[in-house]
């Protein structure tokens, strides 16, 4: 038993100073649980309101696309410079050191390869496997539009409510066929369809005419899908335009680590996100720590 002849009477109650009771910094997410926000808080930087995710996910219908061969010796070397990694749980168990502290975004949905319809998938990873796992958010493929359309979106909600029992966010990536028109009137349909029925936040592309309106009229954050390689200078500056337009973030694979200096562009992307910079100023910082290299 404790002694208590020492004791001594609380007495700093600061009676005169309230409580602080401080809103969440990412859009549409101040009413979720303390876990959801906690582990949004380890994608998103608390200090920008914005990440830089690095997807290297591709294989899971693509199989050993170019730059990922070898996750082991093309992506742990680019870790260290990423906020998040989204991936699936095969390569982060076989590749991915457990002492990685950085956050993770497990793809959660799949079921066909580029060789059939990309559409008809299934939710792929079961919720207690990701909690196994302790990912912040679990991401599945929403098909608007689709010959798949509502079975993608029954998976989104399904993850949701798994998620949300578990305090597990949920990000929904829009996915466009071949036959979609990639442009703002679509983005906007699609985004505020995955927001409408509960995703945390949304992934989707830039689009040049509008893409401030499909931040704006989606109530949950908006994430920039990298998409497919680019010169430097052009990803930079769409990246750049993006974040102008309202996106909290980018997720960028291909334009990261198919670059000729993938540290390099890494470190421009952060750049661009987090500092502010200008394409410009973000591709001469890419030039010059791909000369020292």
């Amino acid at each position: 038993m404790a002694d208590l002849d020492e004791v001594k009477d609380a007495k700093e109650y600061h009676i005169g100073i309230p409580q602080k009771s401080e809103a969440f910094f990412l859009k549409g997410s101040n009413n979720l649980d303390w876990g959801m926000k906690n582990r949004l808080a380890r994608i998103f930087n608390p200090e920008s309101g914005r990440t830089v995710m690095l997807a290297i996910d591709h294989g899971y219908f693509q199989g050993p696309t170019t730059g990922l061969e070898r996750v082991d010796l093309s992506i742990l070397p680019l870790v260290p410079y990423a906020d998040t990694l989204m991936l699936t749980r095969g390569i982060l168990r076989t590749v991915i050191p457990p002492s990685m502290s950085k956050s993770v975004v497990l793809r959660a949905s799949g079921g066909t390869s580029i060789l059939k319809e990309l559409s008809n998938e299934e939710v792929a990873v079961d919720i207690e496997d990701c909690a196994r796992l302790n990912v912040c958010a679990m991401a599945v493929q929403v098909f608007i539009g689709g010959e798949f359309e509502r079975q993608s979106i029954i998976n989104m909600t399904k993850l949701i409510d798994a998620g949300t029992r578990y305090g597990i966010p949920t990000l929904a990536v829009t996915a466009v066929g071949k036959e979609m028109v990639r442009d703002a009137r679509y983005f906007r349909l699609a985004t505020r369809i995955c927001a409408e029925l509960g995703a945390h936040y949304v992934k989707t592309y830039y689009v040049e005419s509008g893409f401030e309106t499909i931040c704006a009229a989606c109530p949950v954050p908006i994430v920039m899908a990298g998409g497919k390689k680019l010169p430097e200078l052009d990803a930079l500056t769409m990246a750049y335009k993006a974040i102008q337009g309202g996106a909290a973030g980018v997720d960028m694979g291909r334009n990261i680590f198919q670059s000729e200096a993938p540290v390099a562009m890494l470190k421009a992307v952060r750049a661009v996100v987090h500092n502010k910079a200008t394409p410009a100023e973000a591709f001469d910082l890419f030039q010059t720590l791909k000369n020292q290299k």
